[in-house]
């Protein structure tokens, strides 16, 4: 079993780098630093940093920062890359007018 398996492994303390400050997710202004510090508070899966800092659920739905935060992932763990599993890929949602909707199924104008 590897530390990455073990949720109680200790990765040991958070040690601030230099360029903690990087911009990882430029959507959600999710910083190297930001991601560092939710893996030391157990966030051990993309999932989880997801759903923890917001990273990768802007508009570009991580396809800009994914790679870069599996790979800030996997170093602070001490595993590889490919190791780690990917997080679900999900549409945007937007939210939408029933007046749309209702246009749709009549096929014509709301007032007809």
């Amino acid at each position: 079993m590897n530390k990455f398996d073990d949720r109680f492994a200790d990765i040991g303390e958070f040690v601030p780098q230099p360029d903690d400050d990087l911009l990882v997710c430029r959507c959600e202004e999710i910083t190297k630093g930001q991601i560092r510090h939710a893996i030391h508070d157990g966030m051990f899966t993309i999932t989880e940093l997801r759903r923890f800092t917001r990273c990768g659920m802007g508009l570009c739905q991580g396809q800009t920062c994914t790679k870069l935060i599996k790979g800030i992932l996997a170093r602070e763990l001490g595993v590889s890359p490919d190791d780690i599993e990917t997080a679900t890929a999900r549409g945007p949602m937007r939210p939408i007018e029933m007046e749309t909707l209702s246009h749709e199924k009549n096929g014509g104008s709301c007032n007809e």
